[in-house]
């Protein structure tokens, strides 16, 4: 372990820049603004790299840690908690890909978010984000990395509620906002626990002060050594599925996932840097940053992965309906997030690892690319409405084309081989009770298939096919999306003018360039993990082998290290396994192509085009009867007949007091000295009646 004052620089390069844009940006051009709000989080992102490269990998594999205290934050009896922060392999992965992906999605929001009256605003808010979220990841202990984490979703309530004229935007902030507030409700309790049985919240070991601090899970890894096992087992699983019960809430998995699609409604930028890149993987690397917690509850361990499995199956069936094109990026970034959930769960996690990795690329061109087709065809969103678009859009098209196979599993595309790791680990894993990982094996290649289908469907009823966004603007142009904030002014303008203005056109170079960088990483980001079993054996994994000092081994149910596929004799199944997987890929965007070029406005079945109606089922056993009782009970009776009474009986109390004293306050002389004559009186005969006893 060493000592750092980068990590510093780093975290708060951001929050200056949200401070001098929020304090002062309102009466600032657009481009003092944009170059305050991208060159702090590309000072970031500058600095990121050279720890990372200069400093981290130059130390022993086995001792790749930087650290940098602060302050002592709270000390408490046995209860300390530092403003410190810590780079291991584990958060430096995190760390690269969160910064110099933000710092692009804040290059493209510049040309995005032109001619906004919040347009200071809404960079203050970003580089807010970012502070919060490099806190979360470089966060030694529960307590800071809980800071960031709620941070987070402060700022993910202001960045979806950024329009907030519009009772849609406001509406999905709430819904993100509560949502989320009931997952974190369980973290706060596994956290506790933890303090409860580790008696520290450390994640490292380290000396502050001249005092030994053990992280939490050395700590917790003694009570295996000095307790009952089946008690020990107990309280891992209970720490270990609270802490899930947050990730569920931060990464919209199953049954709290229903606040994602909704963050739509804030600008698309938001939509690519916190709900596709960065802050929905939040839960994924805290559940890897717990390894040591799960890998010693088979039972928790199976949960995370049913919960991700289920979660990437139903997320794709839905997205498969949808004809917002952000929502079915929505859907798709809920059922990748399952895949994540699914590999760690299957004791994967330098696999879930890796699928964030390079999700964070391919899935931030494409919300990108939906931002530049929605500017580009003047802020509409609806697929049913667009058509044809590669002729007008050529630079966006093969960008997100290379999304598109990437997301895919396209052979040689980072989607490919993240995606293939995880549904080998899951079929091989040794973590999850036979048959569950055959099991969820199926549900993770069908999720493949409809993951090529339903992207192939995005790609072709925008890029190819007629042009239908012509008649439908000439027809109805009142009708056009204000998604992009904008105020539906042109129902008065003249219809034939409209229509020529809504002819499609290229994106600028500032949001073009991004799209061209991401498409990239979309393409060769996966080679620095490919598995051993893809090469036979011969070249090793360098992420796997990178990450391996900050993960916990996964252990097998019959209570033994499992043998991981790298180490294996014979790597035939793996291949097989992802012939097979790539085949599948290939075949889902044959048969979306063959479909629905043919029938691009071809209607979805009703169930998933209304989303299995989980938001009317919740609706009507929570939301209204909660809604009810607030009412009824605690406005209608608690609040103004239990507090207000309270309230007004003891103001009508101390008025009644008054008019009585108020009857001796006469103003008449006489009245004076009959009452001074009878306290003297009352005086007098205490006494006597004292000197009598």
């Amino acid at each position: 372990m060493m000592k750092t004052e980068l990590l510093a620089p780093i975290i708060f390069m951001p929050l200056i820049g949200a401070a001098i844009l929020g304090i002062w940006g309102k009466h600032w051009s657009e481009k003092l603004i944009g170059a305050i709000a991208c060159s702090t989080v590309g000072i970031s992102t500058v600095l990121s790299f050279y720890l990372v490269f200069a400093k981290l990998l130059v130390l022993p594999a086995d001792g790749r840690l930087l650290t940098q205290h602060l302050f002592t934050w709270i000390k408490a009896g046995s209860f300390r908690a530092d403003f410190a922060f810590m780079v291991d392999p584990l958060s430096a992965v995190m760390l690269l890909f969160v910064t110099f992906v933000a710092f692009w999605i804040h290059v493209f929001a510049t040309g995005y978010m032109h001619g906004e009256d919040g347009y200071y605003r809404f960079f203050a808010y970003l580089n807010l984000f970012m502070f919060m979220m490099l806190t979360l990841i470089l966060a030694d202990n529960f307590l800071l990395m809980f800071v960031g984490w709620e941070g987070v979703g402060l700022c993910s309530y202001l960045l979806i509620g950024y329009y907030f004229l519009k009772d849609s935007a406001n509406d999905a902030a709430k819904k993100a906002f509560i949502v989320n507030r009931i997952g974190d409700a369980g973290f706060v309790l596994g956290v506790m626990l933890i303090f409860l049985h580790a008696g520290t919240i450390s994640f490292i070991d380290k000396t502050v002060d001249g005092a030994s601090v053990d992280s939490s899970f050395a700590r917790l890894g003694k009570l295996f050594l000095n307790a009952d096992p089946l008690w020990v087992v107990g309280t891992m699983t209970a720490i270990a599925l609270l802490l899930f019960v947050g990730a569920i809430g931060k990464s919209a998995q199953i049954p709290l996932f229903v606040w994602l699609p909704d963050a739509m409604a804030g600008p698309t930028p938001v939509s690519a840097l916190i709900h596709a890149a960065t802050m929905v993987t939040a839960g994924v690397y805290m559940v890897a940053r717990c390894s040591p917690i799960y890998t010693k509850s088979p039972t928790a361990m199976f949960v995370v992965a049913v919960v991700g499995g289920a979660t990437a199956l139903l997320a794709a069936t839905i997205a498969i309906a949808q004809w917002d094109i952000k929502k079915v990026l929505a859907y798709s970034t809920v059922s990748q997030l399952g895949y994540m959930f699914l590999a760690c769960g299957a004791g994967g996690f330098s696999a879930g690892i890796f699928h964030v990795f390079t999700h964070s690329f391919f899935k931030a061109l494409l919300f990108l690319g939906a931002g530049s087709i929605i500017i580009g065809m003047h802020h509409e969103q609806d697929l049913r409405f667009m058509g044809g678009l590669k002729k007008y859009m050529p630079k966006t098209f093969w960008t997100v084309a290379m999304g598109w196979l990437a997301i895919s599993g396209v052979p040689l595309f980072s989607g490919f081989f993240s995606k293939d790791d995880i549904l080998y680990r899951t079929f091989s894993s040794s973590s999850l009770p036979s048959p569950w990982g055959a099991v969820l094996w199926v549900a993770g290649v069908a999720t493949a298939g409809l993951t090529a289908i339903y992207m192939t469907r995005l790609v072709v009823l925008a890029f190819f096919g007629d042009e239908r966004y012509r008649p439908h603007h000439e027809e109805g142009a009142h009708e056009v999306k204000a998604a992009h904030g904008h105020e539906e002014s042109e129902a008065t303008e003249d219809r034939a003018a409209y229509a020529h203005r809504l002819i499609p056109r290229e994106s600028p170079a500032n949001m073009w360039i991004p799209l061209v960088v991401l498409a990239v990483l979309s393409v060769a980001g996966g080679w620095i993990g490919i598995s051993e079993g893809l090469t036979g054996g011969r070249i090793p994994n360098a992420f796997e082998h990178f990450l391996e000092p900050a993960i916990a081994k996964p252990v097998a149910i019959s209570g033994e290290l499992t043998v991981s596929a790298e180490h294996a004799e014979s790597h035939t199944l793996e291949l097989a396994l992802t012939g097979l997987s790539a085949i599948i890929g290939i075949g889902g965007i044959l048969i979306g192509w063959s479909w629905f070029k043919g029938r691009p406005l071809w209607q979805p079945p009703s169930l998933l085009e209304n989303k299995y109606w989980v938001d009317e089922v919740y609706n009507r056993l929570f939301v209204e009867p909660i809604k009810s009782i607030s009412t009824e009970f605690f406005w209608k009776v608690f609040d103004v007949k239990i507090i207000d009474g309270a309230v007004n009986g003891a103001a009508w109390l101390v008025s009644g007091m008054g008019d009585v004293l108020r009857l001796i306050q006469v103003g008449f002389t006489r009245v004076y000295a009959a009452l001074i004559l009878a306290g003297a009186l009352v005086v007098i005969g205490y006494f006597l009646i004292g000197l009598n006893r």
